[in-house]
């Protein structure tokens, strides 16, 4: 089973600290230790209000970039925070990518929380991504895995089907897949213009605090495309009674907004499949992210049950 791919550069504290000797002299003498080697990028603690936000891989270095870009922007469209960077790093000779000084969100990540405890803030997830779902302007990033049509991921998820990783996870389910994808790929497509996306709202990049939402994590894919595709997060965050209540939300606020998208959740159950597919193929080395995908196959099977 393929895993995480690895790092093309050794992250340590030492060079964490170089970088900002570097270029931020005044940060640099802060505390600082590793929290995480995510897929794409690795994460420092730095002092208590910070954080550091480095790519380990040249293929994710641009999604930093992305983000130095554009978070300035979808932090003032958010009602929760979203760490947009304060301080940005440059490639230079100790480190070839850019990297970014970002605020550090207090609380815990979603993950780590109960499934039937994340219902009450249900609601407040729902209204969080719809503040970001207005049109992106020209030049926004396009994903070429998020956000666009979903046959452009037939072949990737019909490959991790027939490779078993999904039975593996969920046993005898592949007929209920095959029929989900295909009703996904008929349902109406998005009839707008392309709007700002996420991109990858699942549970260990969304912080709880005090049973409330209080920040949104990671926009490396952060995309303009269909807002269905964050709309996936029903299944990858929630239980029954979670999913209703972010449906109702999500569905009142395109009623307010006068939108009319008649596929939004057949096209969205489609995207939580690619991206649980996703997850139980490639989360062998990553047990959060690997139990964020086998829950979400367990929520779209029993609503198709």
């Amino acid at each position: 089973m393929p895993v995480k791919p690895p790092a093309e550069v050794d992250l340590t504290a030492d060079l964490v600290r170089a970088l900002l000797a570097d270029q931020h002299p005044d940060l640099a003498a802060l505390p600082l230790r590793l929290l995480a080697h995510g897929w794409d990028n690795a994460t420092f603690r730095l002092g208590d209000d910070l954080a550091v936000r480095l790519p380990r891989r040249a293929a994710a270095a641009h999604l930093v970039e992305h983000e130095q870009r554009w978070l300035p922007t979808l932090a003032a469209l958010c009602p929760v925070p979203v760490p947009a960077p304060v301080r940005v790093g440059r490639a230079g000779p100790r480190f070839g990518w850019s990297w970014s000084v970002v605020p550090w969100i207090p609380g815990e990540h979603s993950a780590d929380v109960a499934v039937p405890a994340r219902t009450p803030w249900a609601p407040e997830l729902a209204e969080a991504l719809s503040a970001l779902h207005v049109v992106a302007p020209a030049g926004a990033p396009v994903n070429p895995v998020r956000g666009g049509a979903l046959a452009g991921r037939s072949a990737t998820l019909l490959g991790r089907l027939d490779a078993g990783h999904l039975e593996a996870a969920l046993p005898g389910a592949r007929d209920r897949w095959l029929a989900l994808w295909h009703d996904a790929l008929g349902a109406p497509a998005w009839p707008g213009p392309p709007i700002w996306v996420h991109g990858d709202p699942h549970p260990a990049n969304l912080v709880v605090r005090g049973g409330r939402l209080a920040g949104l994590l990671d926009f490396g894919d952060v995309t303009a495309g269909d807002p269905a595709c964050d709309l996936a997060t029903a299944w990858l965050t929630f239980d029954h009674r979670g999913r209703a209540a972010f449906r109702a939300r999500a569905d009142a606020q395109a009623d307010a907004r006068g939108t009319v998208d008649r596929g939004r959740w057949r096209r969205a159950a489609g995207w939580a499949l690619v991206m649980a597919s996703a997850m139980v193929t490639h989360g062998e080395d990553d047990p959060v992210i690997a139990a964020i995908g086998r829950h979400a196959l367990g929520q779209l099977a029993a609503d198709r049950a």
